[in-house]
C-alpha cells in the first residue's frame, strides 16, 4: 500500500475512534454505522482525487461535494433532484432538521434519543471533522495539526457526557491519533530511501533486504509512552461538586476507607437563593401523605471553630444495605417508612446526595460512599448527582412533645462533641440564650423557645441580601440587627443551643419543594435551605425551623396543632397513587422542563432507546470487555505464541522419512530461537557446526547442554548433506537440555525477558511482512498481466476494424 493510502486509512480510523466519545450522548448508537459509511465514501473520493492527481483545492472541494450529496441521499432524498442532488427544498429540509435537532438537544436529557435532527447533527459533525482531518493529514501531509479537530470532537463529547471524560473513549481517540502519526512518519521515512543504523535481520537474504526498523520502533515506543502518560493524566479523578452546585473538594481516597473533606457550603447557599430564575434541580415522587417534613438533607455541619460551621473530617465506607438504625432513636417513638423516587436535573452537579432524613435504604448506581455519623452519601472518584436516578426509603419520625420533654440526657461523649463552642464566642450569645429560654423546664422547652423567638417573637426579618458570614462576629451582628436569611437563623440557634448544653448541628439541603399537577414534587434552586438539628435521646437528631416565612414548622413544636393533620400544600392530587412510581405517566402537554428530567414517560421519538437511565449500556460493556482483554492478553501474546510454536516444533506428527527430517530441522530451529531469546542473535550465514560452537560459547553452556547442541547440529548436517539422511532421535530431550542450560547460565532478568518478551517473536512480524509483500507482488503481476492482455486485445480489434 502506498504512503497516501496508509495516511487515508489512518485519518479515517482516527476520526471514527474519536467519534466513539459520542456514544454516551445518543442512544441507540446506530448513527455510528451511517457516519462510518458516509465518511468512508468521502475519504475514498479524496484518495481517488489525489491519485489522479487533482490540485489540493479541487480535492477538498470534491470531498465536500460528495459529503453533501451523501448527506442529501440519507436525510433529504425526497426533496432532492433524482434523490441525490440538493436544491432549495433539500436545503430547507436540512434547516428544519437542524432546528429540530437543536430543540431536541435542549429538551432531552442525556442520553438523548436518536431522532432525525440529532442524527443529522452527529453524522454531519463527524463528516466535517473527518474532512478537516483528511485535509490536514493527507492532502497537506501534516498529521500533527490534525489532532486539533480530533481534540475538538472528543472535548465536546466529553464535556456533554454525564460521566465526564471517560478514560476508555480517551484511549480510543488517542490510539487513533497515534496511528495517524505513525502512518505519516512511516511515509516520510520511506521517502529518504534506505536508513542506516539498523542491523540486518536474521533470515534476510543479502543486505538489500534489511529494513530500517530502528527509527520506526523508536517512534512507536515514544508514541506509546506519550499516550500512556496522557491516559494517566486524563484518568485522574475529577474534583467537582460544591454543596449546591459549585466547586468543592472530593471525598478523598476511593475504595474502602477514606475520609470526607471539610467544606463550607453556606457561602454557595446564599448565591443560590439570590438566583433571578428558580431552576429546577430535583424532582421526586413519594408515597408520603404529608411532605411538609420531607426536607432533603445534603450534609450536616457539626464543627464550629469560631470562624465557620463546617463538616468534620470523618471516615467513609461502602454504602450498607440497609443503612443502620439512626443513633438515639428508640422504639417508643412512632415512625413510618416512606419511599421516594428521585431524578436529579442534568445541570445539577454536586457530590452530596439529597435524601430525606433519616434514610434507611438507598438504591443508586455509581461510586457513592457512606458517612455514618451524619448518615450522608458522598460521591467518590468524581461521582456527582448530575442526572442521577435513585430510590430512598426513609423514616418519618413523629415524636410527641411529651416524649421530647421527657428525653434523658445524651451520652457524655456526644455532649462533649456537639456542645463545643469556641472560646471566641461573645458572652452576649449565651446571655441572650439564657434570657430567651428563661422559665423553661427542660431542653425541649428551651429549644422551642429559641425557635419561636427567631421565627416570630424576636422581631427578626428574613432578608437574603444581608451579608453572610458564619463566624462568631456574624452571630453577634445578626442578633443585634435581627435581619438575615436561613444561614444566620440556623447557625445562631445551633450556637445558642450549644451554650445551653443541648447537642446541636446545622443541616444544609433543600426544602420539600412544591407539588406539581401530576403529583410529583419539584425542588428548585431557591428551595436551598439550612436548618438546625438538635439531639434528644429517644428521638435522635430532630429538626427545628427558626427561619421566618421559610420552610415548615415541625408538628412536635406546635402546641395547638392537632397531631397527624397534613398541611394543605403537602396533599397529593386525588389522582396520585399512594405507591411511588419510578416511571411517571406520559402527558400530551408535557413541558420541556419535565421532559428534560425524563418525567414524561417514554418518548415516541426515542424508538428503542432506554428512557429510565438505568442499567448498563451493552456497547459500553463490550468495549470495556475488549479493553480488559487487550490489556490482559496483549503483554502475554509473545509468551503464548512462543509456547505454541515450541509445542508444534517438537510434536511427533508423521512417521515418514520426510517427517523425520522436518522434525530434525524444527528442533534445530527451536535451539537457535532459544539461544536468541537469551541474547545470542542468530547468524544464518554460517554452517550448523559453527553455529553450534557459537551458541555454546556466547551462551556459556557447559556439560550436557553443550553436548546436546553439538549432537543436534550433527543431526542437521546428516539430514542436509548425507547421501542417505539419518534423522536424529530424542530431539525433544536434547532441546530440553539446551533450554535448561540457558536457564541455569542466564541471570534472572535475562530469563524473565526470554519468557515474557522473547526476541524470536520478531519472526511473526517478518512472516507477516513477507506475506504482505508476496501478496502485493502477486497483485501487481496480475494487474500488469491484465493490462497487457487488454492492450493486446485492443490492438487486435483496431487491426481488425481499421
Amino acid at each position: 500500500m502506498s504512503g497516501l493510502g496508509r495516511l487515508t486509512l489512518g485519518a479515517y480510523a482516527a476520526t471514527m475512534m474519536a467519534a466513539g466519545a459520542l456514544f454516551p450522548l445518543v442512544r441507540p448508537a446506530n448513527w455510528i454505522f451511517t457516519a462510518a459509511l458516509l465518511l468512508a465514501v468521502q475519504s475514498g473520493v479524496g484518495a481517488l482525487a489525489r491519485r489522479v492527481p487533482l490540485a489540493r483545492p479541487l480535492t477538498i472541494t470534491a470531498q465536500a461535494v460528495v459529503g453533501v450529496l451523501a448527506m442529501t441521499l440519507v436525510f433529504a432524498r425526497e426533496q432532492a433532484l433524482l434523490g441525490l442532488v440538493p436544491g432549495p427544498e433539500a436545503f430547507g429540509r436540512f434547516a428544519t432538521l437542524f432546528r429540530s435537532g437543536v430543540d431536541d438537544v435542549g429538551t432531552f436529557a442525556i442520553p438523548a434519543p436518536d431522532t432525525a435532527g440529532i442524527r443529522l447533527m452527529v453524522v454531519g459533525g463527524v463528516l466535517v471533522i473527518g474532512l478537516l482531518v483528511d485535509t490536514l493529514a493527507v492532502t497537506f501531509r501534516s498529521a500533527a495539526p490534525a489532532g486539533l479537530p480530533l481534540l475538538a470532537l472528543y472535548s465536546v463529547a466529553a464535556g456533554l457526557s454525564e460521566g465526564g471524560a471517560s478514560p476508555l473513549y480517551f484511549l480510543l481517540a488517542a490510539s487513533g491519533y497515534l496511528m495517524l502519526l505513525l502512518a505519516e512518519s512511516r511515509d516520510r521515512l520511506s521517502q529518504w530511501g534506505r536508513v542506516f543504523g539498523a542491523a540486518p535481520r536474521a533470515g534476510t537474504a543479502g543486505s538489500g533486504g534489511a529494513r530500517p526498523l530502528a527509527p520506526v520502533r523508536t517512534g512507536r515506543r515514544i508514541g506509546v509512552a506519550a499516550m500512556g502518560v496522557a491516559l494517566a493524566v486524563a484518568a485522574l479523578p475529577t474534583l467537582s461538586g460544591g454543596l449546591l452546585g459549585g466547586s468543592g473538594d472530593g471525598p478523598g481516597e476511593g475504595g474502602k476507607g477514606g475520609t470526607i473533606s471539610a467544606v463550607n457550603p453556606l457561602v454557595s447557599l446564599q448565591d443560590n437563593l439570590r438566583q433571578p430564575e428558580d431552576r429546577e434541580v430535583l424532582r421526586y415522587r413519594t408515597n408520603a401523605t404529608d411532605t411538609s417534613g420531607m426536607y432533603l438533607r445534603l450534609v450536616a455541619l457539626d464543627q464550629f471553630d469560631g470562624t465557620s460551621w463546617k463538616s468534620s473530617v470523618r471516615p467513609i465506607e461502602d454504602v450498607p444495605k440497609p443503612l443502620p438504625r439512626p443513633d438515639g432513636l428508640s422504639g417508643q417513638v412512632a415512625t413510618t417508612e416512606v419511599t421516594g423516587n428521585f431524578v436529579a436535573a442534568p445541570a445539577y452537579e454536586q457530590k452530596w446526595l439529597p435524601m430525606p432524613y433519616p434514610a434507611s435504604r438507598v438504591e443508586i448506581g455509581g461510586r457513592w460512599r457512606y458517612e455514618p455519623a451524619g448518615r450522608m452519601l458522598v460521591g467518590d472518584d468524581g461521582q456527582t448527582t448530575r442526572g442521577a436516578r435513585y430510590t430512598v426509603a426513609s423514616l418519618d419520625v413523629r415524636p410527641t412533645a411529651a416524649q421530647l420533654a421527657a428525653a434523658p440526657p445524651a451520652s457524655s461523649a456526644l455532649r462533649a462533641e456537639y456542645t463545643k463552642v469556641p472560646d471566641s464566642l461573645p458572652l452576649d450569645v449565651r446571655a441572650t440564650a439564657l434570657q430567651v429560654t428563661k422559665g423553661a423546664r427542660n431542653d425541649y422547652e428551651r429549644a422551642v423557645k429559641l425557635q419561636d423567638w427567631f421565627a416570630s417573637d424576636g422581631g427578626f426579618r428574613y432578608d437574603v441580601d444581608v451579608e453572610s458570614g458564619t463566624g462568631v462576629q456574624a452571630i453577634s451582628r445578626f442578633l443585634e440587627r435581627r435581619e438575615g436569611f436561613c444561614v444566620h437563623f440556623s447557625f445562631s440557634m445551633a450556637a445558642m443551643a450549644r451554650t445551653l448544653g443541648i447537642p446541636a448541628r446545622v443541616a444544609v439541603g433543600f426544602m420539600p419543594g412544591s407539588q406539581q399537577a401530576d403529583g410529583a414534587m419539584s425542588v428548585g434552586i431557591r428551595d436551598a435551605h439550612a436548618w438546625p438539628e438538635l439531639y434528644f435521646e429517644g428521638a435522635g437528631w430532630t429538626r427545628f425551623e427558626p427561619t421566618p416565612t421559610r420552610g415548615f414548622t415541625p408538628e412536635y413544636t406546635r402546641q395547638q396543632s392537632p397531631s397527624g393533620t397534613p398541611t394543605e400544600t403537602a396533599q397529593p392530587s386525588a389522582g396520585a397513587s399512594a405507591a411511588p412510581s419510578a416511571v411517571p405517566s406520559a402527558s400530551d402537554s408535557c413541558p420541556p422542563q419535565l421532559r428534560r428530567l425524563g418525567e414524561c414517560g417514554p418518548d415516541p421519538a426515542a424508538g428503542g432507546a432506554s428512557s429510565d437511565g438505568g442499567g448498563i449500556d451493552p456497547l459500553t460493556v463490550v468495549l470495556v470487555c475488549l479493553g480488559v482483554a487487550v490489556v490482559v492478553l496483549l503483554p502475554l501474546t509473545p509468551l503464548l505464541w512462543r509456547r505454541r510454536l515450541r509445542s508444534r516444533r517438537l510434536g511427533s506428527s508423521g512417521r515418514t522419512a520426510e517427517d523425520a527430517v522436518a522434525r530434525t530441522l524444527a528442533a534445530w530451529q527451536e535451539i537457535v530461537d532459544t539461544a536468541w531469546d537469551h541474547g545470542v542473535v542468530p547468524d544464518e550465514s554460517i554452517t550448523p557446526r559453527r553455529t553450534a560452537a557459537r551458541i555454546v560459547r556466547l551462551g556459556a553452556l557447559e556439560g550436557e547442554s553443550a553436548d546436546a547442541v553439538h549432537r543436534v547440529a550433527r543431526a542437521v548436517e546428516q539430514v542436509l548433506y548425507a547421501p542417505e539422511p539419518r534423522p536424529g532421535t530424542g530431539l525433544a530431550d536434547e532441546v530440553a537440555l539446551v533450554g535448561a542450560g540457558f536457564a541455569s547460565a542466564a541471570s534472572r532478568k535475562v530469563r524473565l525477558r526470554a519468557l515474557l518478551a522473547p526476541r524470536s517473536a520478531a519472526r511473526v512480524i517478518w512472516r507477516a511482512s513477507a506475506g504482505w509483500s508476496a501478496l502485493t507482488d502477486r497483485w501487481a503481476t496480475r494487474r500488469q498481466t491484465a493490462t497487457l492482455r487488454l492492450t493486446t486485445t485492443l490492438r487486435r480489434l483496431t487491426r481488425t476494424n481499421p
